[in-house]
């Protein structure tokens, strides 16, 4: 039906007789002769009718906007004054001679160029939301990085291979989604929230090299970066340690933004401990980009008589730190006040502070905040030396577990950072985070449990601490991060069948317990498993970033609400009781409704 696309047609061309199909985007009638804006997933071609072809010239006046239309035409340049440098097909316009109206559109609910629209709106009229140029653009951003994940594997020996969708659950995770069998009454599948386990068993089974681009589910609360179903990028492979497999996973992605978007990634990328990142910044997905940094107080205010900061310091996991702001002291007081307000999102009881009006000078006089009287000469001594702080400088200071401080000044670092222009100007700031702790105690639980997941295979070096000091017990585990994202994790997998159980016991899972739920993996270890890892990298996270989106659900075609819905489908949507039946379910909300009801 078509010769080109509308986006494709340009200088030379001219000339040449084009058949293009699309929708008006826009129509403008300049007193006689029509202007139709015809556009399709490559772009807009400028369209003009001309009164001299009547039959076609009167089709053109009852076109509206959306209208799905197929034109043939003549490409000519456009007149001196109108050529429009910001488009490629801004040099050419198309003199008509035909058009079809292939289908007519109702009045959108929106314009396609309109900026101001609520999420709500844009998912409930998804389809049209979706012939909006700059979704068009991410859609097909997503295709090419897909392509270019897809080339990079296929050439270096991964085979792509699909694992089930309907599989056991294993809550040793997030929350499951579960699936309900009606073979087996009161039986259920489970999403995978990973193939985790299947690409583990792929390993066993000697494919060597695996990749997929697969769907994940996680019946979790949603974020900006959260979606119940998401895209991953699997992959695994066997007889390559941590920095082999980080190191083809660099040139992975590497390759990837370069085919992607043309942006040339540092070689290669810096690495830091778990340990360092948290110290200096934080988070385990530091935002490089930000040139300010934590620093370490706790062991310098152990004696100090402000109890804040001392009570802290000599409680179990308590931990003092500070974040040097440049120039800072010039900050006003209500400043401060939404600062102190933000640190409270993140659990943080307060923000103390001190303005370095002279820094030759370390009392009150120099400095200036209501805790410099209790802080003695030695430890405002240490501060201003491991802050590095100068004249004009402002420090903030966090007192409280150490999870809170991390969390709360980490937030804060960024949020300074981008605010005040405390960058580097770099665009794209990759980092390796490694060595990460194979367990962490949830206080709640009174238990163990693991970091990444339970079949991360510890350092060699600290195995006997499974048992005697699972705290100190490092894993074999690294993520990927980029300007404060988390791109993709990984670690090498346990490959013996006694080290898995080892760490189950650690996880407190028995051995009844762990036979139940992974059974058929213990079994496949004991048949000559190689050494293993992988590494899975976020699709939706990482186009988003690519983008520029505020959100993953920009790059997304039919994404979910933060409440977990489709509005454009309305799901999710009750089912009638014969589907129930069918399945074994009854609901008990439906069931105490009706008790009330016949009690009335």
């Amino acid at each position: 039906m078509r010769t080109h696309y509308c986006g494709q047609v340009d200088s030379q061309h001219i000339g040449q007789e084009v058949s293009l199909c699309g929708w008006a985007h826009r129509r403008r009638d300049h007193g006689g002769v029509i202007f139709i804006d015809l556009r399709d997933r490559e772009g807009l071609a400028q369209i003009v009718c001309d009164p001299d072809r009547p039959e076609m010239f009167k089709i053109a006046e009852s076109i509206r906007n959306e209208f799905c239309l197929k034109i043939t035409g003549k490409v000519r340049a456009r007149p001196a004054g109108t050529v429009n440098p910001n488009m490629p097909t801004g040099e050419i316009e198309i003199l008509c001679h035909q058009i079809e109206v292939l289908n007519p559109s109702i009045t959108p609910p929106f314009q396609l160029d309109d900026e101001n629209l609520s999420e709500n709106v844009r998912l409930l009229h998804r389809v049209i939301d979706l012939r909006r140029p700059q979704m068009q653009k991410n859609m097909q951003l997503r295709f090419k990085t897909a392509r270019a994940f897809r080339r990079f594997l296929d050439d270096a020996g991964f085979i792509d291979i699909e694992t089930p969708m309907l599989t056991k659950s294993t809550p040793e995770g997030a929350r499951d989604y579960l699936v309900p069998s009606r073979v087996n009454a009161g039986q259920f599948f489970a999403l995978p929230q990973s193939p985790q386990l299947f690409k583990q068993l792929l390993m066993i089974a000697g494919f060597d090299r695996y990749y997929q681009i697969t769907k994940c589910f996680r019946d979790e609360d949603l974020r900006a970066d959260r979606q119940p179903e998401f895209t991953q990028v699997d992959i695994e492979t066997s007889f390559l340690n941590e920095t082999q497999i980080t190191g083809i996973m660099e040139e992975l992605i590497r390759t990837v933004f370069k085919e992607a978007i043309n942006v040339d990634l540092p070689k290669p990328f810096p690495r830091l401990s778990y340990t360092e990142a948290m110290q200096r910044y934080g988070s385990d997905k530091p935002d490089l980009r930000v040139t300010l940094e934590l620093s370490e107080v706790t062991d310098v205010v152990k004696d100090v008589s402000f109890k804040v900061f001392s009570g802290v310091a000599n409680s179990e996991n308590g931990r003092v730190a500070a974040l040097r702001i440049p120039g800072g002291a010039t900050l006003t007081r209500g400043e401060i006040d939404v600062y102190t307000q933000f640190v409270s999102i993140y659990g943080a009881r307060g923000l103390a502070y001190i303005k370095v009006n002279d820094v030759s000078q370390l009392n009150e006089t120099g400095l200036q905040s209501p805790i410099v009287k209790n802080l003695h000469a030695a430890a405002l001594k240490a501060i201003v030396e491991r802050t590095g702080a100068q004249s004009g400088d402002l420090i903030f200071f966090c007192a409280d577990k150490a999870k809170v401080v991390n969390d709360a000044l980490g937030a804060l670092r960024v949020k300074i950072g981008h605010e005040k222009g405390f960058v580097n100007g770099k665009a794209w700031e990759p980092l390796w985070v490694v060595d990460f702790p194979m367990f962490d105690y949830d206080e709640e639980a009174k238990r163990w449990v693991a970091c990444h997941h339970p079949f991360t295979s510890p350092k060699d070096e600290h195995m006997d601490l499974l048992a005697s000091d699972p705290g100190k017990c490092l894993a074999k585990a690294y993520d990927l991060v980029m300007n404060g994202w988390e791109l993709g994790g990984g670690s090498v997998r346990i490959h013996r069948a006694e080290v898995q159980k080892q760490v189950f016991n650690a996880l407190g899972i028995g051995e009844a317990e762990a036979k139940l739920k992974f059974g058929f993996l213990l079994d496949a270890l004991n048949y000559g498993a190689p050494p293993h890892g992988g590494v899975a990298f976020g699709l939706d996270r990482i186009v988003t970033m690519m983008t520029g989106a505020e959100s993953i659900r920009d790059v997304i075609a039919f994404p979910k609400t933060q409440r977990a819905q489709c509005l454009l489908t309305d799901a999710p949507s009750e089912v009638d009781e014969k589907q129930l039946r069918e399945l074994h379910i009854r609901l008990r909300q439906k069931a105490e409704t009706q008790v009330e009801a016949g009690k009335s």
